[in-house]
């Protein structure tokens, strides 16, 4: 019998314990967000304390190509005043970055394919552009719900939908990055377990799964692009937010 492909997704208690309703119990997931964020902050810890040189080594290079894109990236969609945003937007990018890497790992758990996850870096997004937007505009900031020049029998049409793109604005990034992470892992669990049980069948078949493994392959690096581009979309997603919370667009 071969586990369901979603059983992966799974979260499991590892150590149970909670007071009254609260429930502290470190799972699974919590394990591999403590491991994510302590291998981002080692890492560049790491890199860091060394003297860092006109020669980089590999390391270095990584951590400047990083430091660069997402550099170009708040420059190209925000300009210079996004400039002061660069460590949220950094940290963000580094972080689902190594989470969606890290889920490709066997027996790993990927905690980007989880929509509470996903949501809470969305909403925490969400917030940060609504606490810049009201800073800077003030109540002039709710004019994002009535676009100019809107005649007054339009604006009892407009406002509501306006208002309900914006709220939705945060699920559709969450959801965006949390359908594509689940469903490439999906996908390899159901070819690896077809492969397995054609080389468990033996014969002809034994020689066969060649083919889904050859294909299984070719889906691994399509995921791990997968997993960079998402990393990349949500970043830039972010930069347009905030870009659009300071001009009011």
């Amino acid at each position: 019998m071969f586990n369901s492909p979603l059983e992966q997704f799974q979260i499991l208690p590892l150590l149970s314990f909670g007071v009254n309703l609260f429930d502290f119990s470190i799972t699974n997931a919590m394990i591999t967000t403590c491991i994510g964020l302590a291998f981002f902050l080692f890492t560049f810890y790491c890199l860091l304390s060394y003297n860092l040189n006109c020669f980089p080594t590999r390391w270095q290079l990584i951590l400047e190509s990083l430091y660069v894109s997402t550099a170009g990236l708040i420059w190209d969609s925000i300009g210079p005043k996004g400039q002061k945003y660069f460590p949220f937007l950094f940290v963000i990018f580094s972080f689902i970055l190594i989470s969606n890497v890290s889920g490709l790992v066997p027996y790993s758990f990927t905690i980007t394919s989880h929509l509470i996850q996903t949501m809470v870096l969305a909403l925490t997004v969400f917030i940060g552009v609504m606490i810049i937007c009201g800073s800077t505009h003030g109540f002039h900031m709710l004019s994002l719900f009535l676009p100019g020049g809107t005649s007054m029998v339009l604006a009892f049409l407009l406002v509501p939908i306006e208002i309900v793109s914006y709220i939705f604005k945060p699920l559709s990034l969450a959801v965006r990055l949390f359908a594509n992470m689940m469903a490439g892992h999906t996908l390899l669990k159901v070819i690896a377990g077809f492969a397995w049980a054609m080389m468990g069948s033996g014969g002809l078949l034994l020689l066969a799964h060649i083919v889904p493994l050859g294909v299984l392959i070719i889906l691994f690096g399509l995921e791990l692009a997968v997993a960079l581009i998402q990393a990349y979309v949500f970043t830039i997603l972010s930069c347009i937010y905030i870009n659009d919370a300071i001009a009011l667009h």
